[in-house]
Formats: structure tokens, C-alpha cells, sequence
């Protein structure tokens, strides 16, 4: 019994432990610091065929139909789908699943505009949102420069991908996500932080790396409670920004 107090204690602290990692990391380096050093680039090599779902995936577009999301009022997705993807209407605001999630295993592919239009955060910015508020950024950052922490594969002004792993714009590119939402406490305490495990086109840039809380522009918000079970949503960030095939699988069945 004593062992398994002790167990349970340990368990405990190093919850807590992970956290304030996090959290002393981040102070190090504020939020969309143009001086935090930018990773390096790794050839991903070439864009291959889209990878199929697996057996037990939910596929969340098939290339045909947008039933599976909608507005943030609840109306029909407005983004234009044409040969076997989808495309971001700008100005038409983001998208988000019709169903919630909580952990996941996420394959999302998309591809950023070509020609390139603008420069830093302009080019192909859109995002992937985990429970709509823990973001994965998307972004052309083939050769195109921004703030470490807001590029291609970014979590979003905590952590910049341990590499650039882009490809040119144009060409598809693939994120794998692995995503364990944060748990919480009866009294809305943080009992573990979320944490995210990213490929992108094959390369691994985040490695079970944890947050301090939601990802936001300029400001690192603390965690607040929510539910166990949110939609997935994807960004209008004004750039005609293309996906398909995306699937998951859900880690709570």
C-alpha cells in the first residue's frame, strides 16, 4: 500500500514537474521573439500519394463532400471544394468539425498557394486547432522567414518545430498529429498539461512536447477548463489555403 502511495505521489510530481518545465522554457523566450533562432531545414523529400485511412480512422473529408464540418453558427462549411480537395474562401471565416474529439492521432494533408503571395506571416497561413484553441500552425515557410515560433509546424507562439521541413508552395505537404487534450481537476486545477507529437511529411518536429495553455498571438493564456470532448477547426487566415483527405483516430473510444 505504501508503494503504491509512494507510486501515485511520484506520478504526481512529475505531472507537476512537466508543467513548470513548460512553463520556465517559455519564459525564455517571449512570444513571436524575431531573435529566438529559427530550426534548421531538413528535405523532406517529394510529396507522395495521399496516404489512405486506416481501418478504424473517421474520415473527416474524402474529397467530395464537407458534411463533416460546419460554420462556427452551425451552417453549411463555405469553402470550395474541387478535384478531390478543398480550398479556404477568404473571408469566409474558419470551419470546425461537426463531431468533438478529445486525444487523437490526426492526419491532415494541405498545400499553400502558388504563386506565393507576400512574405512572413502572409504566405499560405492558415492553422490546424485541437479542441479549437491549441493550434498547429500552417504556413509556407519554404524559404520564407517569420518569427520561429509562428512558422510551419509551429504550436503556436511556444513552440517552433525542431526543424523546417517544408516543401515549396504548391506541392502537398502532411501533418501526422498526435494530440492528449489537458485534464483537469474538480476544481479546474491542471492536472496535465496537453501535450503534442507532430510529423511533418514524414519528419518528426515536436516529440511529446507539452503547453502552458491554449496558443494565442503575442500572449501565452493560461489553461482554462473546458470540455473533454471539443471540435477540430481550420483557420480562414485570408490565404486560399488547400486540404485534403483527413482522417482521424479517435484515443477515447
Amino acid at each position: 500500500m505504501i508503494a503504491r502511495v509512494m507510486g501515485l505521489v511520484a506520478a504526481s510530481v512529475v505531472v507537476v514537474f512537466s508543467a513548470q518545465t513548460a512553463a520556465a522554457q517559455q519564459r525564455d523566450w517571449p512570444p513571436h521573439d524575431t531573435t529566438r533562432p529559427r530550426p534548421p531545414v531538413v528535405n523532406p523529400g517529394p510529396a507522395g500519394a495521399p496516404v489512405p485511412p486506416p481501418a478504424d480512422a473517421i474520415v473527416l473529408f474524402d474529397g467530395r463532400s464537407l458534411d463533416a464540418w460546419q460554420t462556427g453558427n452551425g451552417g453549411a462549411a463555405p469553402w470550395k471544394i474541387a478535384g478531390g480537395m478543398f480550398e479556404v474562401v477568404p473571408g469566409s471565416g474558419g470551419i470546425r468539425t461537426r463531431q468533438s474529439f478529445g486525444d487523437v492521432q490526426l492526419h491532415v494533408e494541405w498545400a499553400s498557394p502558388n504563386p506565393r503571395h507576400g512574405a512572413d506571416q502572409e504566405p499560405g497561413n492558415s492553422g490546424v486547432f485541437l479542441m479549437e484553441r491549441y493550434e498547429v500552425q500552417v504556413l509556407d515557410s519554404h524559404g520564407n522567414v517569420t518569427y520561429a515560433d509562428g512558422q510551419a509546424g509551429a504550436l503556436y507562439g511556444q513552440h517552433p518545430p525542431l526543424v523546417n521541413a517544408s516543401r515549396a508552395p504548391g506541392e502537398w505537404q502532411t501533418y501526422d498529429i498526435i494530440f492528449h487534450r489537458p485534464r483537469f481537476d474538480a476544481a479546474g486545477n491542471v492536472t496535465r498539461p496537453a501535450y503534442f507529437t507532430v510529423f511533418h511529411n514524414g519528419v518528426l518536429i515536436h516529440d511529446h512536447v507539452a503547453l502552458v495553455g491554449p496558443t494565442a498571438h503575442r500572449s501565452r493564456p493560461p489553461y482554462q477548463t473546458h470540455a473533454d470532448r471539443l471540435p477540430i477547426s481550420l483557420q480562414d487566415h485570408g490565404q486560399p489555403v488547400r486540404f485534403r483527405n483527413i482522417w482521424l483516430r479517435d484515443l477515447e473510444r
